[in-house]
């Protein structure tokens, strides 16, 4: 557990807030919101969540939890894993009903094993009446039945375009285009003054599902249609893998083998002007103790993805939920923790020290001072203007398993890189997804 001090907290939180209004966050809270629940005796906690992109998080997090140790004496274990690690661990913990008590996990996670997962219909309802309501996207992930919650959001790692403003101006353009037609000539032109752009294509969970799906949602394409029928196999997935290839032209090399951890680096080494991200980058160059790395946040910017020939934003962020497993010894000890964790006292210095990298579930945060910074406003709307992973279909089983097996990531890099034809890739993708949602 972390030894953060909250002395330290607050310094740290003081140089996060770039430039953050000074006070205390106020929001309108409702007098009505109510909640009554006692922890069982002795009970002790154990929660796995994914590994900080950025220390801010980490640490606001923990300095959290031992302020809910010291506030209940309930003794909590946290692990932290690679996204990509906590996946199959939270399948395993639910088909032998042994593990945490608590599993931060990621997208439609929990509708692989929604029967396995404690109704936390209680917690959602008193904390959405108290900060403003969840986000429309918060129920189609986490309440799939309308009828009850099968976990607590938390919020969505946004993911936006990040660039080097001189690599911008050095290519022609004040701004990154707002059009898809208008970004591939931007990236044309970071290619030949030799400042290239590059996205992961590789299993990202987050920056290559992020942006592979807004690539395929911005021409009209879609996993599965309103029906839940596989539609993978159409014009307009088509038309969007003919864009991804010629995009992919203007790529720094290697980008197929690329993991969330990898456009971060190149970004930070030079090796990119333009990628896809969170806000990570921008913390990292902020908090770096190297001078040329510090040196480049003024160069650094963000902008929401362009949109495409649909004519409206189709964002795709890393959703992230909150899961208490029904084999768990103490519910009520959980539900206690989730809430403290989830209560503005906790949420308002943890999203000032992580600078808004993770966008929060509830709506009243839009008027966090976070935001103040104007560079990080394009995370601010993520859990607004997000589509959900199973768009345009019911969440559930097939849609986590076919997000889990990176059907769509997959099929946009064999077409990026020619290993298929547009068609061709359409066509294995169709029946990647058909053997999920089956007739």
């Amino acid at each position: 557990m972390s030894k953060f001090k909250r002395r330290d907290f607050l310094k740290t939180s003081a140089v996060a807030a770039a430039g953050a209004a000074a006070g205390p966050f106020v929001w309108a809270g409702s007098a009505h919101a109510q909640w009554s629940n006692t922890p069982e005796k002795g009970a002790k906690l154990r929660v796995l969540r994914w590994k900080r992109f950025v220390q801010g998080d980490e640490d606001a997090y923990m300095a959290n939890v031992k302020k809910f140790t010291e506030k209940t004496g309930i003794e909590v274990r946290v692990d932290h894993e690679g996204w990509e690690d906590v996946r199959p661990k939270a399948a395993v913990a639910a088909n032998t009903g042994a593990g945490p008590d608590i599993i931060l996990s990621t997208n439609d996670d929990a509708n692989l094993y929604p029967d396995k997962l404690v109704d936390v219909t209680d917690l959602c309802e008193y904390l959405g009446k108290k900060y403003g309501g969840w986000y429309p996207v918060c129920q189609q992930y986490l309440k799939p039945d309308g009828k009850r919650w099968i976990g607590v959001p938390l919020g969505a790692a946004g993911n936006a375009l990040v660039y080097r403003e001189s690599a911008i101006k050095a290519a022609g353009y004040t701004s990154v285009p707002k059009d898809t037609a208008g970004f591939l000539s931007l990236m044309k032109g970071l290619k030949e003054k030799g400042m290239p752009g590059g996205f992961a294509l590789g299993n990202a969970t987050g920056d290559g599902n992020t942006w592979t799906h807004w690539l395929v949602w911005s021409h009209g394409g879609k996993l599965v249609n309103d029906k839940n029928q596989v539609v993978i196999d159409s014009p307009e997935t088509v038309k969007a893998l003919e864009y991804v290839k010629e995009l992919y032209g203007t790529f720094v090399p290697g980008t197929l083998s690329w993991l969330d951890p990898n456009n971060n680096k190149a970004f930070l080494d030079g090796q990119v002007s333009l990628t896809a991200n969170g806000i990570s980058v921008y913390f990292a160059a902020k908090n770096s103790a190297d001078p040329k790395i510090k040196e480049m946040t003024a160069d650094i910017n963000h902008s929401n993805f362009p949109i495409g020939p649909v004519g409206r934003p189709t964002e795709f962020n890393l959703f992230f939920n909150q899961m208490i497993f029904k084999y768990t010894k103490y519910p009520r000890a959980a539900k206690e923790f989730l809430r403290f964790m989830m209560e503005e006292e906790q949420v308002s210095p943890w999203l000032t020290a992580s600078i808004g990298y993770v966008t929060p579930a509830l709506t009243v945060y839009e008027k966090h001072p976070v935001w103040s910074d104007p560079k990080s406003v394009p995370y601010r709307d993520s859990m607004k203007i997000m589509l959900p992973s199973g768009y345009s279909g019911k969440m559930g089983y097939a849609s986590a398993g076919a997000l889990a097996d990176f059907i769509i990531v997959n099929m946009v890099a064999e077409a990026a890189s020619g290993s298929k034809t547009p068609k061709e890739a359409a066509e294995r993708a169709q029946k990647r997804a058909e053997r999920y949602y089956k007739v």
